[in-house]
């Protein structure tokens, strides 16, 4: 797919918004994808903290509890392709139950991703829909950051919410990408870890710019 001329709505969390970059103008992945590709408009919706589900406890902030389903309305209307890029708060810290595939309400992640999508596809319906998946981070081997967890909340590895968002995609005709696979970065590699995510999860100014590479790599490889 062409990129040049289009416009593209970053809905994420807190690498979309830019945590960990010295330059959001320089050095954001969305803008370094708009400077590359020579974009129309990049419009950036990423809110650090946020999950894709819908969060039953009130968090410490209230702003990690607007979730992406709610802020899916909110977006331009006239882009050319829609990106949502999340996944890694949910595992790390929301209080949803994972639940089952086939739930369609927002109070699991499996209902989440469901109405997430849906939401997008009846909301854009002439934009390219597309869903990258977490990279790996620091602690995506069985263990949150959850302190007291909710008796219903169950331990869960990473994965298993990837896969969750790769089995709901054919649904709706999302494209799905798997950043842990397009990045290949392992953030319990010093080495790794300090060139492009020093603190296991946020990418600084060189993992952005990975992470523009393999966005447009990606796009890039969308037939249309």
């Amino acid at each position: 797919m062409d990129l040049k001329g289009k416009t593209i709505n970053f809905l994420g969390d807190s690498i979309t918004e830019g945590c960990g970059v010295t330059d959001i103008e320089a050095n954001r992945y969305d803008n370094v994808i708009k400077r590359n590709c020579q974009l129309k408009k990049v419009n950036n919706y990423g809110i650090g903290g946020t999950r894709i589900a819908y969060q039953r406890h009130p968090s410490q902030k209230a702003r990690y509890d607007q979730d992406f389903c709610a802020r899916s309305y909110d977006m331009d209307k006239s882009a050319d392709i829609i990106i949502v890029y999340g996944g890694i708060n949910d595992y790390l810290h929301g209080d949803a139950p994972i639940g089952m595939f086939g739930d369609k309400g927002r109070e699991t992640f499996c209902g989440s991703v469901y109405y997430l999508m849906d939401t997008i596809c009846k909301l854009y319906p002439n934009a390219i829909h597309v869903f990258f998946t977490p990279a790996h981070c620091f602690c995506d081997d069985g263990f949150s950051l959850i302190e007291e967890k909710p008796e219903d909340r169950e331990e869960h590895y990473l994965y298993e919410y990837t896969e969750i968002i790769k089995k709901t995609a054919p649904l709706f005709g999302f494209y799905v990408f798997d950043l842990s696979e397009e990045l290949k970065i392992d953030p319990k590699n010093e080495v790794e870890r300090n060139k492009y995510a020093p603190d296991g999860l946020h990418f600084n100014d060189d993992g952005h710019n990975m992470l523009a590479d393999a966005v447009i790599r990606c796009l890039e490889s969308i037939k249309k």
